[in-house]
């Protein structure tokens, strides 16, 4: 999986400075990826801009931006029942919506 914050739309930063912290609403969003054929063909991919779209409006950004990708026991279980042939990844987005920098 590519993530990129060029194609977000939106000033996103992975931290913020340390003297100022940032204030807005926070978010934790988790979104199950889906690869078929032992992990070959992407299905479904999951998009921060999707996730976000109805938040990043009127000069907004994303600061403290965190992406985890991991594989949770249920990942796992589906991917031994269907021998491969369906493979989940949990992708978890979390961060703060907040005002952009000037």
């Amino acid at each position: 999986m590519t993530f990129s914050a060029r194609t977000l739309g939106v000033p996103a930063a992975m931290s913020a400075p340390a003297a100022q912290p940032v204030v807005g609403d926070s978010f934790h969003v988790t979104i199950r990826a889906i690869h078929i054929f032992w992990g070959t063909y992407p299905a479904r991919v999951p998009n921060l801009q999707h996730v976000l779209a109805g938040q990043l409006v009127g000069g907004r950004g994303v600061h403290n931006l965190g992406i985890r990708v991991r594989r949770r026991w249920s990942d796992i279980l589906v991917t031994v029942l269907t021998a491969g042939i369906v493979t989940p990844t949990s992708v978890t987005f979390d961060g703060i919506v907040a005002r952009a920098s000037p």
